[in-house]
Parts: structure tokens; sequence; C-alpha cells
């Protein structure tokens, strides 16, 4: 039996890695974008609270964004450090404004939590709209701190 091949995300430093946004591959035209809104291995973590709560938020507005129809796919790693985005045929200014809208949309939001029924998530109870602002907050004001270069660190 063949040895599985190395998967490109365990391949990148993370010792070099701080919060922003990330190209972390590219398939054909789907872009993997890595999400990082914690410094990984520093002891910081979501909570899982804090991961799924973002998750339903974000994923809402992302797919009623400007890019919306392009998304594949938004979801937390399980590192609990981060979120990954696939987007479909856009440049990364394309995506940087969509996140950093939907950010905003978010950190703005009155109302309902997203999917916070029983109907609508597995586990609906473990929902709250206060984290993921807190969370939204701390994202975008992590990505407004500095220019994105869309690529990860080298030493």
């Amino acid at each position: 039996m063949k040895a599985p091949e190395r998967i490109a995300s365990f391949s990148v430093d993370h010792d070099l890695i701080s919060e922003g946004i990330y190209v972390s591959r590219i398939d054909g035209d789907i872009v993997t974008y890595d999400m990082r809104t914690r410094v990984p291995n520093m002891g910081d973590y979501m909570d899982n609270l804090t991961m799924h709560s973002t998750e339903h938020m974000f994923a809402t507005y992302i797919r009623s964004s400007a890019i919306g129809s392009d998304v594949i796919y938004f979801g937390p790693m399980g590192c609990q450090t981060g979120f990954y985005l696939l987007v479909r045929g856009r440049t990364n200014a394309e995506v940087l404004r969509a996140v950093t809208d939907t950010l905003e949309r978010i950190i703005s939001h009155e109302g309902e939590m997203f999917g916070q029924s029983r109907k609508e998530c597995g586990n609906y109870k473990n929902l709250s709209l206060e984290a993921a602002k807190r969370e939204c907050e701390r994202y975008l004001s992590a990505l407004n701190s500095r220019e994105q270069s869309f690529t990860y660190p080298e030493k």
C-alpha cells in the first residue's frame, strides 16, 4: 500500500503564520483561502461556540454577497485558529472586499442568529450572536491592521 501524500496545509510553517488571509491552494478555478483569525500554537483558540456561531453568520452573509454565486464552501479549521473559504473565479481583491463587507455586516447584525432552530441545525443550542460578533470584530481589526499579501510568510 502506497503511503499517503503529505497535504499542502501541513507543509506551511505554522510558527510563521499570523492573523490574515492567505491563498492556501488553487485547484483549477477554485481557490482555497485560509482565513486565519488566530495565531497558531499560541494557546488562544476559538471555542466551539465561537467557531459554530461565526460559521452560521459568515456562511449566510458571504453567500448573499457580491461573490455569493461563486462561493463553494465556508467552514472552520479543526485546529480552531480560523476558517477555510473556497471561491471559484474571483480575484483576491474581490474576495478580500467580500470578506470585510461580510465581517462588517455580522458586526452590525440586529435580530436573530441565522439557523438557530432545531430544524435548521444539529446543535442549535450552541450558538451565540455575541460570540460571532466578537470574533468578527477581532478578525476585521487584524485584516485592517496591515496590507494582505495572500501569501504565507517564509523564513
